[in-house]
């Protein structure tokens, strides 16, 4: 959903297009005399997992080396990494280039630790409206995104098949919901997925919830109401089980990697492991409640520019963005990553390389920022008592409506 948990995976699509220009002739001049003699830039990335020989941090030195700057890279834990670009910022020491999870973005903005796209003439013209949305705060762009994942239905053919189900025919919740009495009745197990009590527990449901037609500032609509209704009723029928209040995404692929389960609600990031399951699999989106596919939440990061006290150092740091995110560079970055890129010219390399990510782009270009809407800052105070109220609704303690409309009390008063 974010670095922590797409780190763990596969590869990533990213690209964006090359920029520009600069903020005017003065720091143009004085940032191509420095560039010209070099200097070391600071990037700091959320992916602690490569180390000086992988391919992600060649593509950084390769960058550097292009924008005629030594690159010195250093990765941290995502969370570890909000809080050391914040107290850097504090300290007027912030790195040249920071590359964050897509909700961190407004933080940051709102801290007064970025720049703008417009400010640095970063080119996001061939951005997909939808995934540039989760680095936009009050009409400004505050990075380019390296590349998007999000959330599909992945199915066991076997089970499926016993059970006389046909994925394709998995339109709706009406079909999906009878899809898996169809299971139970077969003496399988029917979808597994994330409801911890976490951000992961609001990312997994924000597809039934947005998929519903409900918006984040009203959670108790009826519509919302719906969503959480869905999930409870999954787990009074036993069509899922009631593990899912616990699970992790981790958990609940494990869960379907046993072989008992028809579906199970996870990301691109688990490809690797779906090859690894020993058993027939495929991919169909998320349905929307009345057909189509559900927006689900984005995961993936922005490249961006904070904010330096020497301006002159700007443009080493605009060559080196615009580099990593290239149209050029962008399979390259694919592979590293694992990510559907948010160009729409790369996204289509991408399926032609392979067929399996079609459903994914399709995902992707259904998605949504959680911090989209302009919610920005305000969303994290939206998402507790809204994964609070699924928790509640299906421990069986409160009902749909009652958990709800108390996460819309909290939720109101946080962010008034």
């Amino acid at each position: 959903m974010g670095a922590a948990i797409l780190a763990a995976a596969t590869g990533l699509a990213a690209c964006s297009s090359p920029s520009g220009g600069s903020d005017g002739a003065g720091v143009a001049s004085a940032g191509a005399s420095q560039a010209a003699g070099g200097g070391t830039y600071t990037i700091w990335d959320p992916y602690p997992q490569f180390d000086d020989s992988s391919d992600w941090v060649k593509l950084l030195t390769q960058c550097g080396t292009e924008a005629g700057v030594t690159v010195k890279r250093t990765g941290y834990d995502t969370t570890d990494l909000t809080n050391k670009a914040l107290l850097a910022a504090q300290q007027g020491n912030s790195p040249d280039v920071l590359i964050v999870d897509n909700p961190v973005v407004s933080t940051l903005a709102e801290a007064g630790v970025l720049t703008t796209t417009e400010e640095n003439k970063l080119d996001v013209a061939s951005i997909a409206p939808n995934l540039l949305a989760a680095g936009q705060l009050g009409g400004k762009t505050y990075g380019v995104p390296i590349g998007a994942n999000t959330l599909a239905l992945y199915y066991n053919k076997e089970v499926l098949k016993k059970a006389g189900v046909d994925a394709d025919a998995v339109k709706d919740w009406a079909s999906l919901t009878a899809a898996l009495e169809k299971v139970k009745a077969a003496g399988k197990k029917g979808i597994t997925f994330s409801a911890i009590g976490t951000e992961e527990g609001s990312f997994q449901f924000l597809p039934w919830f947005w998929g519903s037609g409900a918006n984040l500032t009203k959670l108790d609509s009826p519509e919302g109401v719906s969503a959480v209704a869905l999930w409870a009723d999954w787990l009074k029928k036993g069509y899922a089980p009631n593990s899912v209040i616990n699970n992790t995404q981790t958990t609940s692929w494990q869960e379907f990697a046993t072989g008992d389960f028809a579906f199970a609600e996870n990301g691109t990031w688990q490809l690797a492991n779906a090859k690894k399951a020993g058993f027939d699999y495929g991919i169909i989106p998320i349905p929307a409640k009345d057909g189509g596919t559900a927006p689900a939440p984005t995961g993936g990061e922005f490249v961006s520019i904070p904010v330096q006290s020497d301006t002159a150092r700007y443009v080493a740091s605009q060559k080196l963005v615009s580099c990593l995110t290239s149209t050029d560079n962008s399979l390259a970055t694919t592979t590293t990553l694992s990510y559907i890129a948010p160009a729409e010219a790369v996204q289509a390399k991408q399926v032609e390389q392979n067929a399996e990510l079609k459903v994914w782009v399709e995902a992707v270009k259904a998605a949504k920022g959680r911090t989209s809407d302009n919610l920005g800052t305000k969303y994290p105070k939206i998402s507790e008592p809204m994964w609070g109220a699924v928790q509640a609704a299906l421990s069986g303690s409160t009902a749909p409506q009652e958990a709800m409309a108390a996460a819309q009390s909290t939720a109101a008063s946080a962010t008034q």
